[in-house]
């Protein structure tokens, strides 16, 4: 490169000596040649590339703009040429040396800018330091320094001027200017705060100190040296020395300064000077910063190699998918449907057949028709539904016989996940295409994984989890596992990404989501004095700032929800609904896996507001309408055959899930655990144990998010509730569904709370409900005087709750 700079710096300026020489007028067509050639040799232009490279660029901008062109590149590759960069100018005129700072050790390598800039700022400095020296010399007075050295008391020790102490003190900043990084009025304050304990050795010390004795003014004719880069002034003796009284003793190794004269002293045990002191200090907090970075270590995402690679299958389904495509054919034709097969997709489980329908065929017509067309294509069980995005074409989902194995790590080493900047993306599966589907739990925001025993629930939970240990670090994402089976995420105890250790008792499972429920809240309130409407947004500001530290995103993972439900249903369905309904801004997702999709297990509440599912294969049309609200689930072949209804998306996308082993799961589990060390939070622990033992005990407060003494024992919607009621002068479920948007359920128990509490009459049919007290009697209810109604706990509301 500083070859072909050379080069090229040679040429400009062959450019720049034609454009200065030329001045004659010059031959045109190929006479131009041999003019150029000719007065290249004679020197009167630049020759022929330079001359006419030249001529050229005058005749596009001009003789003045292009000698400028000229000169300005010739500049840029004669720098080039000698290895200096404008970057490099740029950063050796920052760091150059300044007056109060030089650099103890050289480097190995001097950039040649570096080099080029700090010889010039050396010069300027020795003469600004010549000066102040000259002019100092002239301001001092003419006093012969006294013979002896006689300790005067200290009320006659003689005082020095401020110009006097000005010069006396330059020598000792010049020496304390080699400390790095420290500027000469920094190390004054340094000097000035340590100088009590140092004073046996410290030349800096004040005049009321009585044992060290008023330095001496500079002798007139006494040069100071001037410090030049690289030179160390702590380890060489100034050119000449001071006088020194004749009987005086001389320290073993002192530091001497011109124009002062330090008492000889003998160093005593355990006293430090100030360079010393500064230099402790910095390797102190070196050693702190050490190890501290020893206890939080930074997270290592597993390698890849921990994960087996895809095995590709041997067999080839041309043939299956040719003799499919004649018999469905017939049996299209045999059932007077005027159709005709334009595509054959074949996908890791299932092939589908793309089938167009003509005009006038009806889609229920051939739908219809999914057993026979199953009969007679000899499998269990077809699949029939619009491709999305084409014409009056149906797809006709048929099983394949063998079905090839979707490997997680293909998915994860996939464009696809690899491109996911959300930290909470998940590999789920691959598509009848081929393409690998990658979920975003934040935009789902809250899933729900449902199908029989066997049909891939645990693979599929398996597969978000490990996903997420590749994509986040236990700062950007924490998790919250809840098995009652107590063998399925077992495994995962120990990783940092785990909040609290996993929770087998289904109390404490009810606990630890009437805990999520109050860190909402918190999340919720401390974003309000933010000022921001999501968890995003809070972080941006919160890491701004100086010492501020981020909320990560919090994942909570049920693995089976009909063992919850049936030990404390009211307390679950109460806190999976609220985290549903408000988690998504303060980063709180659920991941719900069950195998029983009845009614009573997966609510119509539930579902209202957990919007994302995924559908294994299930028994009956009925439990599919459950899971997914349409038919599907259970024409799915199983093996992680699945269907994925995202958030949004119209019609369920069929996926074979990723499979991943047990041996795969130990082995990126114990990479993580081995690398980092899980940090569970006590506090948290404590609180899910206190919410557990809680759990049944208070039927008219189950969904209360926090049972303190800060908190109302009971929902926390019920003052705003009153208010309604108050303002508007009626009492009745459906008003406060529409003025407080809640669903019915929680607006029915506000109502019935409030006839427990005295606040509304009984029910009277289609007649509203009477209100029994004023706003002036709620007024003083809030302000604690509610023993005769029963609201002795109603000054604990939170004051954003009122």
């Amino acid at each position: 490169m500083r070859s072909v700079c050379t080069l090229i710096c040679v040429f400009l300026c062959g450019c720049i000596y034609h454009l200065a020489v030329q001045g004659r007028e010059m031959s045109k067509g190929f006479a131009l040649i041999a003019d150029l050639y000719t007065g290249g040799v004679a020197g009167s232009t630049g020759g022929v590339l330079c001359g006419g490279a030249a001529m050229l660029l005058r005749w596009l901008c001009g003789k003045t703009l292009a000698f400028v062109i000229c000169v300005f590149f010739a500049v840029m590759t004669l720098l080039g040429a000698m290895n200096i960069t404008i970057p490099s100018i740029i950063r050796a005129i920052a760091n150059r040396p300044k007056d109060d700072y030089v650099e103890e050790a050289d480097e190995d390598y001097i950039d040649p800018a570096t080099a080029v800039v700090n010889n010039i700022a050396n010069k300027q400095i020795a003469r600004r330091r010549q000066r102040r020296e000259q002019q100092a010399v002239k301001n001092a007075p003419e006093e012969t320094p006294p013979e002896t050295t006689k300790q005067l008391p200290p009320e006659k020790q003689p005082r020095s001027t401020p110009k006097q102490e000005k010069t006396n003190a330059s020598p000792s900043q010049d020496d304390v200017k080699q400390v790095p990084g420290k500027g000469a009025a920094f190390m004054e304050r340094i000097d000035g705060d340590i100088s009590a304990p140092l004073s046996g050795t410290s030349e800096y010390v004040k005049d009321e100190t009585p044992p060290i004795p008023e330095p001496l003014p500079a002798r007139p004719a006494a040069a100071k040296p001037v410090r030049v880069e690289g030179e160390d002034m702590g380890e060489k003796l100034p050119s000449k020395m001071p006088e020194f009284v004749p009987n005086a003793p001389i320290p073993p190794a002192p530091k001497l300064d011109e124009g002062k004269v330090k008492p000889a002293q003998e160093a005593k045990s355990g006293k430090v000077t100030a360079k010393e002191a500064a230099r402790s200090a910095r390797q102190v907090a070196a050693e702190t910063d050490q190890a501290q970075a020893v206890q939080q270590p930074d997270y290592c995402f597993p390698p890849l190699d921990l994960l087996k690679r895809p095995v590709r299958a041997g067999t080839d389904g041309t043939e299956e998918m040719r003799e499919n495509s004649r018999r469905l054919n017939e049996t299209l034709a045999s059932f007077n449907i005027d159709a005709h097969i334009i595509n054959v997709t074949r996908g890791p489980s299932v092939t589908r057949y793309e089938v167009e329908l003509d005009k006038g065929v009806r889609l229920n017509k051939v739908t219809g028709c999914a057993d026979d067309i199953a009969l007679s294509l000899g499998a269990s069980g077809v699949r029939i539904a619009a491709v999305p995005g084409k014409i009056s074409v149906v797809g006709i989902e048929v099983p394949n016989r063998a079905v090839t194995t979707v490997s997680l790590r293909e998915v994860i080493d996939s464009n696809e996940f690899a491109k996911a900047k959300s930290k909470t993306s998940v590999a789920l599966g691959k598509s009848i295409d081929g393409s690998c589907i990658v979920g975003n739990i934040a935009k789902m925001p809250h899933l729900l994984i449902a199908g029989t025993t066997g049909s891939g629930k645990s693979v599929c939970m398996n597969s978000i989890i490990i996903s997420l240990l590749y994509k986040a670090g236990p700062d950007d994402v924490k998790l919250i596992m809840v098995d009652p089976k107590m063998v399925e995420l077992g495994i995962y105890n120990g990783i940092p990404h785990l909040l609290i250790p996993v929770v087998t008792d289904p109390k404490k499972a009810a606990g630890s989501l009437q805990w999520a429920v109050t860190e909402m809240l918190r999340r919720y309130r401390m974003m309000s004095d933010m000022g921001v409407r999501d968890l995003e947004s809070y972080n941006s500001i919160v890491l701004s700032e100086e010492d501020g530290q981020k909320l990560p995103q919090v994942v909570i993972i049920i693995d089976e929800l009909a063992d919850l439900m049936m030990v404390a249903a009211k307390e679950v369905e109460d806190s999976i609904c609220r985290i549903a309904q408000m988690g998504r801004a303060a980063g709180m997702h659920l991941i719900i896996a069950t195998q029983r999709p009845s009614a009573n297990v997966i609510t119509g509440l539930m579902k209202a507001n957990i919007p994302s599912r995924i559908a294994f294969s299930v028994a009956s049309a009925m439990e599919s309408r459950i899971i997914l609200d349409t038919m599907g689930a259970e024409k799915l072949v199983g093996k992680g055959d699945m269907l994925y209804a995202p958030i949004g998306c119209g019609k369920p996308l069929r996926v074979q899930g990723c499979f991943v082993t047990d041996t795969e799961v130990e082995a990126v589990a114990g990479y993580v655990k081995d690398n980092y060390t899980a940090d569970y939070s006590q506090q948290v622990l404590d609180e899910i144990e206190k919410k557990a033992q809680q759990t049944g005990k208070k039927p008219a407060s189950v969904s209360d998010p926090d049972p303190t003494d800060e908190e109302l024992e009971g929902d926390e919607m019920l003052p705003a509730a009153v208010d309604v009621i108050l303002e508007t002068g009626q009492a009745s479920v459906s008003m406060l569904q529409r003025r407080l948007k809640l669903g019915y359920a929680r607006a029915a128990r506000i109502v019935d709370e409030m006839e427990e509490k005295g606040i509304v009459g009984p029910f009277q049919g289609s007649k509203p409900r009477a209100i029994l007290i004023t706003k002036e009697q709620w007024a003083s209810m809030k302000g604690g005087q509610t023993e005769q109604m029963g609201f002795d706990d109603l000054d604990s509301v939170p004051d954003e709750l009122m």
